[in-house]
């Protein structure tokens, strides 16, 4: 007989989770360490107003050179990246507050795509109001709550902070949490 006939069905479930947990998280430390080198993949784009691939044209408009308008789409685009990984890993009880400069640097990238903007980050904070409006006071009112239970209770920040942690079972379901 071998091992896995010997194991219960649980033990071989946690076994298997275990095992797409050490993947997921391989891949998320992967990207996180390699950002250094997805950050400078501008570097590789030519230095034309046009540039042409296999896939697309793209007309740098604006910024005079393919090379100067993905230095722009990196310099935002990597941040968002690492800031979207922190957003669905993070169990803290503020990880909506992430949602802030989430909007922001997908503000900034949408500006960068839109040839007729003179200037790229010069006016995002009056279009990110509306969700500072729902986000910072929902925040407010969770940090609210939890001071109260703290001085009803007893109970450490610490513990309270893990009573507000979500812990999702898999990718999907913290997917689905934020939607």
């Amino acid at each position: 007989m071998n091992n896995k006939q010997h194991l219960s069905k649980e033990t071989q479930n946690f076994l298997q989770k275990d095992k797409k947990n050490l993947l997921l998280g391989s891949v998320i430390a992967t990207i996180i360490a390699i950002s250094p080198y997805l950050y400078y993949l501008h570097e590789s784009v030519p230095d034309t107003k046009v540039w042409d691939t296999f896939l697309f044209t793209y007309n740098s408009g604006y910024f005079g050179s393919a090379n100067n308008a993905m230095y722009f789409v990196f310099s935002k685009l990597i941040p968002l990246l690492l800031i979207f990984i922190w957003f669905f890993t993070c169990r803290h009880w503020w990880y909506h507050t992430l949602l802030v400069p989430i909007t922001m640097y997908l503000y900034q990238l949408f500006i960068i795509f839109n040839d007729d903007v003179n200037y790229v980050d010069e006016f995002q904070l009056f279009y990110m109001i509306p969700i500072m409006a729902i986000i910072i006071p929902s925040v407010y009112l969770l940090r609210a709550k939890m001071f109260n239970k703290i001085n009803e209770a007893n109970k450490s920040l610490e513990e309270l902070e893990n009573e507000f942690k979500i812990s999702p079972k898999n990718f999907w379901d913290r997917i689905k949490q934020y939607f």
